[in-house]
């Protein structure tokens, strides 16, 4: 029996050895961190600070690559599917759970098919329009929607999308409706805005921030529960709509096999990195706040996010597809 005991100390023990192994050695070459939005956007301007930042504490370059459409999901699906030994690593946005939410089958498990590692952020979304326009506010907003059901459009980043459910869940609290403009991402939406091709944009701050500040947009709203600092004169839409409010975050994860001790040193170079001063700057520039996890408790909120983003399909009657 004591024989027995320690074989199997010694097989467990070499076990552990080799996972912390592996942890050392990794990463062996550059790691591709992928996401599913256009250039220029929340989720590129994100992985670009996070690539960069992680390259320094992990001793290997991280490398960017965009896998726009399907609002995210195909990037989501890439990942799924690679290789698990931490080299490709995927930059999820909320827009992972509302998909998880609004459609009926997917290619892939929004949850079981990744190993979550860290959250990394999260922030508001804004509604604005072109600076010419006659809309001042989210109430001249409602009155003119209510006058012309529908003649109001708005843009999103993809149906399914984040800023896509916003727009929606913005007009079924107001009583309204507005039609609907998917994009790809990046920064066209803006730039139809501002050409007016369309009315209203629903995004991040990363798009639209710069814009208001220099005045060529116009902020109506901000779906915070107060004032927002990267934007403090763009009033909460709650002042018109009251507990109206749509946080969203950014995290990061690797597909669900990769080793344990991998995805805990993801994890610790994702969190030392949100503590230095100038990914903290770039960031809050970029209008979102620093905000790290374990990798069990961002497992647990992106399952939250997909349960409250339900309610919100079922609530909103919006058809699953």
């Amino acid at each position: 029996m004591p024989t027995r005991r320690l074989a199997v100390a010694a097989i467990l023990s070499s076990g552990f050895l080799a996972r912390s192994a592996l942890a050392q050695d990794w990463p062996s070459r550059p790691v591709i961190l992928v996401h599913g939005f256009g250039a220029g956007g929340n989720a590129d301007s994100i992985s670009r600070v996070m690539a960069n930042a992680l390259s320094g504490e992990l001793g290997q370059q991280v490398v960017v690559e965009a896998k726009p459409g399907a609002g995210g999901n195909l990037a989501s699906e890439h990942v799924a599917r690679a290789q698990p030994d931490g080299h490709t690593i995927i930059l999820l946005t909320g827009g992972h759970a509302v998909s998880a939410a609004l459609y009926k089958s997917l290619r892939f498990k929004p949850v079981d098919d990744f190993a979550f590692a860290s959250l990394v952020a999260t922030f508001p979304f804004v509604i604005a329009t072109r600076a010419e326009s006659p809309l001042k506010s989210v109430a001249d907003v409602i009155e003119a929607a209510r006058k012309d059901p529908g003649k109001l459009t708005f843009s999103s980043v993809g149906f399914g999308s984040t800023q896509h459910l916003t727009g929606e869940l913005f007009a079924g609290t107001a009583g309204i409706k507005l039609t609907h403009v998917p994009y790809r991402g990046g920064m066209q939406p803006l730039s139809d805005l501002i050409s007016g091709r369309i009315d209203l944009v629903v995004d991040t701050i990363t798009v639209t921030g710069a814009a208001i500040r220099a005045g060529t947009i116009r902020g109506l709203g901000i779906t915070s529960p107060q004032a927002w600092p990267a934007l403090p004169d763009v009033p909460p839409i709650a002042n018109v709509l009251p507990g109206f409010q749509v946080p969203s975050w950014i995290g990061i994860a690797a597909p669900a096999a990769t080793p344990g001790p991998v995805v805990a040193r993801l994890n610790a170079a994702i969190g030392k990195s949100l503590q230095s001063d100038q990914v903290k700057e770039q960031l809050g520039f970029l209008g979102v706040k620093p905000e790290a996890s374990t990798p069990d408790g961002m497992k647990t909120f992106v399952a939250g996010e997909i349960a409250r983003w339900q309610s919100v399909v079922d609530k909103a009657g919006l058809e699953r597809i």
